[in-house]
């Protein structure tokens, strides 16, 4: 399927006027993009990062013209395309600070002080829900005779349907000519992932971007014709296979924004086991799509040498035609940003939603897409096969053993 770039002109002017290269090495010129793909994980809270993330891009003048999302990624990806280009860092801004609640701490982060404030923090998201997204079902689901609504989740996400109608611009997020969007979600009756695409013509509606992000058991599958759909994240919490797997475009940059690290520290208390299981779940799949690209790649590269040694006769073969379209040489970077653990985080930091640490993880992520541009040395290389690189961002944090 041919992505086609965007028709957003202030984007495009910002693309052509940079000065700023996301994955230069020193010894080349900026690298010009014709496609600029955002790839969101799913992560709750976590998601803030992503919206500094975006920021930094736009700042930077790397618009992205196809963002595809899971989970929380669906709903920062709707704010996004939902919303011209002016308006869209405010309206990333407006939710999360609708989300999040209570004052900025003054606490120091590696205090025990704020490691105590954010799990009260979290505790009181879980009894009384968050603002314009979730509340509590009342009454609870085991009281609910089997069938009904209320029985399947513990969460009324209902709120969450007015937040987005108020915030997004549906039928903006629909254009084709606009940002193209992929939503990822998962069929509970076959337990496979399904994506909803505006380049294949699905309209997506709030409900699409609630269903990307019914995780059970906090929230009831979400119905659309008829199929119940839970959180895209369930099956796979990060969209990039699904991205290298439909890209069809030669010269392209892919930022991959993960909200768990797949690499961590040894844990030292029962929170952090707790922890650290739940980031290897949900970034498990991010190694296993990176290796089987590599894979892919590999067997591409040397079907394209095997159909270069063919004698004329066979190569205009029409089979032979058909297997040469799949060898395309592209040119594809992957710019791999991670939300790193902090040593002030535990286990229930993907539903903490005190506006203290919104702001930091908002920051941390603007703050990484800078480092990123500012120093792009800093990036570390590694290739996964004839065109397609990977670079990771090098970066210190607090120690969680500090």
């Amino acid at each position: 399927m041919k992505l086609e770039p965007t028709r957003n002109s202030a984007y495009a002017a910002a693309n052509s006027n940079s000065e700023v290269s996301l994955v230069n090495d020193k010894s080349s010129s900026r690298h010009e993009y014709d496609y600029v793909i955002l790839v969101l994980q799913g992560g709750g809270a976590l998601g803030a990062y992503q919206a500094g993330v975006f920021e930094g891009l736009a700042e930077c003048g790397y618009a992205p013209n196809w963002i595809a999302g899971v989970s929380i990624g669906a709903i920062n990806a709707a704010l996004i395309a939902g919303n011209t280009a002016e308006r869209r860092v405010e309206r990333l801004r407006t939710f999360w600070d609708l989300v999040s609640s209570g004052t900025p701490s003054s606490a120091p982060k590696l205090s025990p002080l704020r490691l105590l404030a954010n799990r009260a923090s979290a505790a009181m998201t879980a009894i009384f829900g968050v603002p314009g997204f979730f509340v509590p079902r009342l009454p609870p689901p085991f009281l609910m005779p089997d069938g009904n609504p209320g029985a399947l989740s513990f969460y009324d996400a209902g709120q969450l349907k007015g937040t987005l109608d108020r915030l997004v611009d549906f039928e903006l997020l629909n254009r084709q000519d606009g940002v193209r969007v992929s939503i990822g979600a998962a069929n509970v009756h076959t337990g496979n992932s399904q994506y909803f695409d505006t380049c294949r013509h699905d309209h997506i509606g709030p409900e699409h971007v609630m269903a990307s992000g019914a995780l059970p058991p906090a929230f009831a599958p979400v119905v659309i014709k008829g199929e119940h759909y839970w959180d895209g994240g369930i099956v796979s919490n990060t969209p990039l296979w699904y991205v290298l797997d439909e890209i069809e475009c030669t010269n392209a940059l892919i930022v991959q924004v993960d909200l768990f690290s797949a690499e961590g520290a040894i844990p030292q208390n029962i929170d952090q086991v707790m922890e650290r299981h739940k980031e290897m779940i949900y970034s498990s799949k991010t190694r296993f799509n990176t290796a089987r690209v590599r894979e892919l790649q590999r067997q591409r590269s040397a079907l394209h040498r095997l159909l270069r040694k063919l004698p004329d006769e066979l190569r205009n073969d029409r089979d032979a035609q058909l297997l040469e379209a799949t060898t395309a040489v592209r040119h594809i970077d992957v710019v791999h940003l991670i939300n790193r653990r902090y040593s002030h985080t535990a286990h229930s930091k993907d539903y903490e939603f005190s506006r203290a640490t919104i702001r930091e993880t908002w920051e941390a992520g603007l703050e990484d897409v800078r480092r990123t541009v500012a120093h792009p040395e800093w990036l570390k290389k590694s290739s996964l096969g004839d065109g397609i690189h990977v670079y990771d961002l090098a970066r210190e944090r607090e120690s969680i053993a500090g």
